[in-house]
């Protein structure tokens, strides 16, 4: 994300190309990074919130830091690195043994044209009839240390799936080449085995969702109408505005970041209370992402993937376009990474701002009064991910009365296998001839660092309960809310509950309302799932992170990863069941709430050949933090609505 002025500068910016290449310059000449080595990641070291509030107060500029983790290929050890770009110097430098750092995109694609050049998995595909290699597609997965062969552990290791498309520019996915995998050396680009364990006759399917490649007698028999031109115009402009990477749209303000593993965060969220600037969040981001595939069928069971943690989610980040990923009057951010070898790069347009209507805000009809009723308008701050055969869309939507709401949508292509006429496939779903799609899960941990109305908070469960009936409940009507102040980590770790209702609120108990209240923004939970492992399961040791929908520990600069820092082929999750073991306290502190959630995906033949939208979210409300509607004072909408209509006059319509 550049920087569009010097003026617009702030600590929190991202990194810029420049600060990439010096980081990468500085290890070259200070440690011989360079030749036989990759950077797997170069990312700013966050200002603490002190020195931002110092910045802010009086412009005192901190200590400008990079911190990157990079490997030795030929040693196969892996460092991390505090690079001072204001000092142009190595702050600390720190070999981290047993461990792999998360793969990069380039080795994701040398992968895959390494073994669609080795002649022994070309001579493989071919005694399956496959002789065009310009069809091939290799996929590289990682490991998991639990799956990974014991004679190959401690090499960083690559597992491939092969797919084959039915023509150019076809869809691969729709093309398995079951039970033929290979195991990779990485580091070496060595191939350590083909695994051939079995093969099945690859049924007629129809995979494609590219226009030229769908059947024509498809294409023909589509009675759906064209659709008439939908026109978004703000014919003076959008009513946000930007400023380097400072955003400020009706009372909200916030900052836009990226970095190369959680992709787009949103820093300093504050609301103009009536001319009173009031904190509700320092810091949103999405911090891990887990999808474990459950089927336990040779092509399957290794397929657990660490989307945020085993490769980057900025990484996977594309560009978006005007008309079909944004519409409207929209204003784009670019994004700064880098490659393996630490050269800078930048994907235009990674993020969209724009505004949207949302039909109404608020509306009454008064029999005597008329109607009054408003539109509602929501800012929406997005962008979207490509991994592999998915797609993520993330968007964050800031609404007029004080809501913050995180939408997340899956879409893409299904991984798929084919199996033997006759054959079963107990654990997942037909969606083609002799095809079927595995059931899989897709969980996602937001890390949610709120300051509301300041950094000391707690956290309270809250929950409803029905009132037994007696004397003064004869009717059975009463409930009553119960909120329980969660004061140690090991009362932070908490599940939904449909039954109660169970949500959680972040409360400033040092300060109170004019109605006399502690002000509270709750987190309304959505797409909360269950993990639906074994403890024992060595799948969920490395991401136990899973196993509740909410944890709440106190905030610290080195937890943020909630299935440990380095994921990529791990035994154990090194971080939230860690972190928390140690059941420090949590209130009236600064602390960080982790949401899970996400998409319990058990596939539809309308899933197929590639998937609509499947839309989960959450939510932020605030809840006694404003005094009344906050978005009373929102203007009707001129000229759209006529305040004095009444239902009566409908009667004809």
């Amino acid at each position: 994300m550049t920087r569009t002025t010097t003026g617009t500068f702030h600590p929190l910016d991202p990194l810029g190309a420049d600060e990439f290449a010096q980081a990468a310059a500085v290890l070259a000449r200070e440690h011989g990074v360079g030749d036989g080595w990759r950077f797997a990641s170069i990312e700013l070291a966050e200002p603490t919130k002190a020195e931002v509030v110092a910045f802010d107060a009086s412009g005192t500029v901190p200590d400008r830091r990079a911190i990157v983790v990079c490997f030795d290929r030929r040693k196969n050890e892996t460092y991390k690195a505090l690079v001072s770009l204001t000092g142009d110097n190595v702050v600390s430098w720190q070999h981290i043994p047993d461990v792999q750092a998360n793969f990069t995109v380039d080795e994701w694609e040398e992968a895959d044209a390494f073994l669609r050049g080795h002649p022994d998995v070309i001579a493989a595909l071919a005694k399956r009839g496959v002789t065009d290699m310009s069809r091939v597609f290799m996929d590289v997965w990682t490991y998991g240390d639990a799956v990974t062969p014991e004679k190959y552990k401690g090499r960083r290791l690559g597992w491939s799936d092969t797919w084959v498309r039915a023509a150019e520019g076809a869809n691969p996915y729709a093309g398995p080449v079951n039970g033929l995998h290979c195991v990779i050396d990485v580091n070496s680009m060595e191939l350590l085995e083909i695994e051939d364990t079995f093969s099945v006759e690859r049924p007629e399917v129809m995979g494609e969702y590219v226009p030229r490649h769908i059947p024509e007698r498809i294409r023909n028999s589509s009675t759906r109408a064209p659709l008439k031109p939908l026109d978004i115009v703000q014919s003076e402009g959008p009513s946000f505005t930007l400023d380097g990477n400072k955003l400020e749209w009706q009372n909200w303000s916030l900052r836009v970041g990226f970095n190369y593993r959680e992709g787009m965060t949103l820093h300093a969220v504050t609301y103009n209370d009536h001319g009173r600037v009031r904190s509700i969040a320092n810091r949103m981001s999405f911090a891990e992402m887990a999808v474990p595939y459950r089927d336990t069928s040779t092509d399957h069971y290794r397929r657990t993937a660490f989307d945020i943690g085993e490769w980057g989610i900025g990484f996977m980040t594309t560009s978006l376009t005007l008309g079909c990923d944004c519409l409207g009057e929209i204003r784009y951010l670019d994004a700064v990474l880098h490659d393996s070898k630490g050269e800078p790069y930048t994907i235009e347009n990674a993020i969209c701002i724009h505004e949207e209507d949302n039909a109404v805000l608020w509306k009454h009809v008064d029999h005597d009064a008329g109607t009054e009723v408003r539109r509602m308008r929501r800012l929406t701050v997005s962008t979207h991910v490509t991994v592999a055969n998915y797609e993520y869309l993330v968007y964050w939507r800031f609404y007029q009365d004080g809501n913050i709401e995180c939408e997340v949508r899956a879409t893409g292509i299904m991984v798929v296998s084919h199996f033997p006429e006759g054959g079963e496939h107990p654990s997942g779903t037909l969606v083609d001839n002799r095809t079927y799609a595995p059931f899989h899960q897709h969980f996602l941990i937001a890390r949610l660092d709120l300051d509301v109305d300041g950094t000391e908070n707690t956290v309270y469960a809250t929950e409803t309960e029905m009132v037994p009936m007696g004397p003064d409940n004869p009717l059975g009507l009463a409930l009553r809310q119960k909120n329980t102040p969660l004061r140690t980590e090991l009362e932070g770790r908490q599940d939904f509950d449909w039954q109660s209702q169970r949500a959680w609120k972040v409360v400033n108990d040092n300060t109170t309302t004019g109605l006399g209240t502690a002000p509270a923004y709750k987190l309304v939970p959505g797409g909360a799932i269950p993990s639906m492992f074994d403890p024992a399961s060595p799948i969920f040791q490395r991401t136990g992170a899973i196993g509740h929908t909410v944890w709440v520990t106190p905030n610290s600069p080195d937890e943020r990863w909630p299935a440990g820092e380095f994921v990529n082929q791990s035994k154990d999750d090194h971080g939230l069941p860690e972190w928390t073991a140690a059941d420090r306290p949590i209130e009236n502190t600064d602390v960080v709430l982790w949401y899970t959630f996400g998409i319990h995906h058990i596939p539809r033949p309308e899933d197929w050949p590639i998937m609509p939208a499947d839309t989960v979210s959450f939510w932020l409300k605030p809840v006694g933090f404003f005094d009344r509607n906050p978005a009373l004072d929102v203007a009707p909408t001129p000229e759209a609505c006529d305040h004095h209509h009444s239902h009566h006059e409908d009667s004809d319509d």
